[in-house]
């Protein structure tokens, strides 16, 4: 909503701090500013305050506002008089209102830095969380203005807003004056004020997926009339699946006496239906989508799901089609999954939903499953239930042009019907908060993650989200970092899934091999080495073992303290007229799942050749069974004792969430399930995803200590850097940005204890031999060219330059074989002590945000891709992993005798650039070209550093559903 000319003139309208938000009840609202154009919705909503609220506000009777009141309530200057208001549907159902006032209270202007703050909820509205939402949003546009503190007036009676205050996080004063208690809040955000904050999007996002996942009623809109189509397989889906809520058939096209269609009510209309309908599904035409969108705001519908077609995968017009859906949708608060989708499926026992195109509802089960593609979606469910595995939910989003995979992690970290999350993603809308997200959930239960669309550059059609510029290989290491399990094809996905959601962790990487085939196990053990992991010889049972002996087997090696998984490999029995017997899978089946069921608990699986039912008698449920001897497998799958208590199962300790709270309790007095035994197909499928589960399982120990971020004392001077930059970019800074030169990037990096070796320029011979004499020989002259920077291979380098002469003849072979000096830009640098030549670099990517980079120096890293990442701020254990992930990473420890590397000056360099780049996110890139590791310290031979205004930060900012 623009303003009037009315409004001051001399500050815009402010629409960046307009912004969607979820609510603590799971429906969305919108805050704006307030503008001269609502004062008719200002009266309208202080009509429907009740006389307590508004007696609260203004200390004093106040049935009504004069209009002296709806003229300074509507007229502010966006600077001193600022007004926010939440909005459903058009109308306000809260204020919030600040004024800029000097020490005394009094109006004032900048420079003044405190300002008097007011809210005021609609009564109906009150307790979902509106006015902490509108405190985080009037919090961060004082701070744009220059406003440091709020001060507040409260009735001691007004428990509600008393406690927005107090538990927002922001450092705060609290007095009792003339009746009233006074507040001050410190706006700077804190680390509680941030966790408080993210711990309210976590249980607002994860309640507004409940809502859409678990519906009281389900209204189809578009149900045909005649057998057939999209809106009635839907209908026949719900009905098949056994939904325990209400279900409708919605159709204008209905003839008015129609009552039922399959059996359900019928309406034309979703007005017409009596009751409040949770859940709408809608099947109709893109240009009918609005009509329908509005007749189930209208009505109270809390969530829609859009399988309607013809949106942003058709171009621009689909894409501002697609734009107006969402803000249509949440100018009612319903949140929407597609459009474009395929569906959604909840096989609780309380819920059995299935609202989608898929013909059978899967088995239940512990897997949790969203694709943003309907075709992955149907051969993913198709895949898992051939293997016979079930899910707990699952999502086929389309377009997912509001609820998107950051969402269902969200509702899926404290589901606890779920033990993993599969996810497919072709883009990420906001790579922060998936990082932050996933990192979260995979502390408490594995996910794994396919990206597709991983080398086009740009977001597959549909998906109008920002796309990021860092390469894949980036993108993977930032997951492996944050926990995530990322898997190449979806074939790996249910092979990593099926072993996650169906045995415990492993405690390490030793692994038991037996089995009746010796070619089997050799082939498997083969993959165990080239995963990394650390196979015993397999044990050949023979081509004779019966079930009995595979039992025994299993049970030896589960016991086996040595070894922390077991592969079992099988083929058919050969009989004794030479043909291969198929058919006994199930006694076999029997037989490894007895010994899996009472033996420690390490995750098993299973190899197979063409042994009939086997990998479905392993995987069939086996019900419930009574508690099994202690130190048996008696806990749920997903978790193993030797890394955190199961999901599902009893804990020492309440776990915690990113945020403090206590993560929320399962039962323990559930019964105690059977193991399924994933089953597969090729020893390499088995021993991949076993390998990815070892990872996974000494990520999760890892981050049950997490590292720290080191001071580094009075060596870094972060006030002197911001100085440095502020001057650097001067009051009005290019947007571009712009380079540092040497002396400039030096000093900067010298602010945080990063120490440049001295580069002096040699313009020509006699300047050369006057550098050499000032730093001291043995000297190197090398080239600066943009072109030949960091290319020896091209000659542009001379080392151990020990006297005049010696610099002279390289001077002149430089200049002969390369160019004239101008062209080359020559420096002299003293000598550095003998060590491996490696690379640090950091930038910042507006998706993804800043990233540590580090690899050794030289074309082959380059062209192997041979370089580790990791978001900043970086932990010490960061930097060590950052040391130790490349391949070429022997070189630094001692490869072929040579002298191992001082790899922990390393590391404190990678955190200093860290902490650099984390501190002032005005230092958009550095580069330390060569840093030359010795036994003994280090020297840093090259750097460039770039500045440049820093970019949004939307991951720090108040809660915002995205809006592309």
């Amino acid at each position: 909503m623009q303003p009037t000319p009315e409004q001051s003139p001399h500050h815009a309208y402010p629409d960046h701090w307009e912004a969607d938000v979820v609510l603590r009840d799971g429906g969305t609202a919108r805050i704006r500013p307030i503008t001269t154009d609502d004062a008719e919705r200002l009266v309208s909503f202080y009509e429907q305050v009740s006389d307590e609220s508004k007696y609260y506000r203004f200390f004093a009777p106040y049935p009504r506002l004069s209009a002296k009141d709806v003229h300074r309530f509507t007229h502010h200057d966006y600077v001193d008089r600022v007004g926010l208001a939440v909005t459903t549907g058009g109308e306000f159902i809260a204020t919030v209102r600040y004024d800029r006032i000097d020490e005394r209270g009094r109006p004032a202007t900048a420079p003044a830095d405190e300002a008097e703050v007011a809210f005021l909820v609609q009564d109906a509205h009150q307790g979902r969380g509106v006015a902490s939402a509108l405190l985080e949003h009037i919090a961060a546009v004082a701070r744009e203005r220059g406003i440091r503190r709020f001060a507040a007036e409260v009735l001691p009676a007004n428990n509600k807003m008393i406690k927005v205050f107090r538990d927002a996080g922001y450092t705060q004063q609290r007095s009792f004056e003339d009746g009233s208690v006074h507040l001050t809040l410190d706006l700077e955000p804190t680390a509680e004020s941030l966790a408080v904050q993210r711990g309210r999007e976590q249980r607002a996002e994860s309640r507004s997926v409940q809502r859409l996942l678990a519906p009281g009623s389900v209204a189809v809109v578009g149900t045909g009339r005649t057998p057939g189509g999209v809106g009635r397989t839907v209908l026949r889906n719900l009905l098949g699946s056994g939904y325990t809520g209400r279900t409708y058939a919605v159709n204008r096209a209905f003839d008015a006496g129609a009552t039922e269609i399959d059996g359900v009510p019928a309406h034309r209309s979703v007005g017409e239906i009596d009751e409040q309908v949770d859940l709408a599904v809608l099947a109709v035409p893109a240009d009918r989508v609005p009509e329908a969108v509005a007749d189930c705001g209208e009505h109270g519908v809390r969530g829609l799901v859009v399988l309607s077609a013809g949106y942003a995968e058709q171009g621009a017009e689909g894409r501002e089609r697609q734009r107006e859906l969402v803000r249509q949708a949440r100018s009612y608060g319903m949140r929407i999954i597609g459009p474009n989708a395929f569906g959604i499926i909840n096989t609780s026992e309380a819920v059995r939903l299935n609202a989608s195109l898929a013909p059978e509802s899967p088995a239940r089960g512990r897997i949790g499953l969203f694709t943003q593609s309907g075709a992955i979606g149907i051969a993913l469910l198709a895949g898992l239930h051939r293997r016979g595995a079930g899910l707990s939910t699952f999502i086929s989003a389309g377009n997912r042009a509001d609820v998107s995979g950051n969402d269902f992690l969200q509702y899926w970290y404290e589901d606890q019907d779920t033990d993993v999350a599969l996810l497919y993603l072709e883009s990420l809308g906001n790579p922060r908060k998936f990082t932050r997200l996933a990192r979260r959930t995979a502390a408490v239960k594995p996910v794994v993650v396919v990206k597709g669309a991983r080398h086009s550059g740009t977001n597959p059609p549909g998906h109008a989200v920002p796309v990021s510029r860092i390469p894949d290989a980036t993108v993977s290491a930032l997951m492996r970092q944050a926990g995530v399990i990322r898997v190449d094809t979806v074939t790996e996905m249910v092979d990593a899934g099926l072993l996650l959601a169906g045995q415990p962790l492993p405690a390490g990487p030793r692994v038991a091999i037996l089995g009746n085939s010796e070619s089997l196990g050799l082939l498997t053990y083969d993959a165990c080495l080239a995963e990394g992991l650390r196979p015993r010889p397999p044990r050949d049972l023979t081509t004779a073992a019966s079930p009995q002996d595979f039992r025994d087997a299993l049970a030896e090696a589960l016991g086996d303290q040595t070894c922390d998984a077991v592969i079992v490999t099988a083929i058919p029995w050969v009989g004794e007229n030479g043909e291969a017997e198929t058919g006994d899978g199930e006694v076999l089946a029997a037989a490894l799942r007895e010994a899996a069921a009472t033996g420690p608990a390490k995750p098993v699986a299973v190899v197979h050749v063409e042994i009939g039912g086997l990998a479905e008698a392993l995987a069939a449920a086996a019900g419930t069974v009574a508690p099994a001897r202690t130190g048996a497998r008696t806990a749920p799958p997903v978790r193993d004792a030797a890394v955190t208590p199961p999901a599902g199962g009893t804990t020492t300790e309440p776990a915690k969430d990113a945020t403090g709270d206590t993560a929320p309790e399962p039962a323990t007095s559930a019964p105690v399930r059977i193991w399924r035994i994933p089953a597969y197909p090729a020893a390499e499928r088995a021993v991949r995803a076993l390998a990815e589960a070892v990872k996974y399982a000494q990520w999760r120990r890892q981050a049950a200590v997490p590292g720290k971020v080191p001071d580094f004392g009075d060596t870094v001077d972060e006030s002197r850097a911001a100085r440095l930059i502020g001057t650097l970019l001067g009051p009005d800074p290019d947007p571009r940005g712009r380079p540092l030169t040497h002396d400039e990037g030096r000093e900067l990096l010298g602010s945080y204890g990063i120490t440049v070796r001295p580069a002096l320029p040699a313009p020509h011979p006699e300047a050369a031999v006057d550098a050499a004499e000032r730093l001291g020989y043995p000297v190197a002259l090398k080239t600066t060219a943009p072109h030949l920077r960091h290319r020896a291979d091209l000659g542009g380098v001379r080392l151990d330059l020990a006297n005049e002469s010696e610099l002279r003849r390289a001077y002149g072979e430089l200049t002969e074989l390369l160019g004239k000096p101008a062209e080359l830009q020559p420096v002299v640098q003293a000598m550095a002590p003998r060590g491996v030549d490696t690379v640090v670099r950091a930038s910042i990517d507006a998706a993804a945000g800043a990233v540590l980079s580090f690899g050794l120096a030289g074309a082959p890293s380059e062209l192997l891709g041979d370089t580790a990442h990791r978001l900043v701020p970086a932990t010490d254990r960061d930097a060590a992993e950052l040391v130790r992930s490349i391949k070429a990473a022997p070189v630094l420890f001692g490869w072929r005798g040579s002298a191992p590397a001082d790899t922990p000056a390393l590391e404190e360099l990678l955190l200093r650039v860290s902490r650099l780049v984390d501190d002032h996110p005005e230092v958009v890139s550095v580069a330390l070209e060569p840093v030359v590791v010795a036994t003994q310290g280090l020297t840093v031979l090259g750097a460039s550093v770039r500045l440049a205004p820093p970019p949004a930060r939307g991951d720090l900012g108040p809660r915002r559903l995205p809006s592309y």
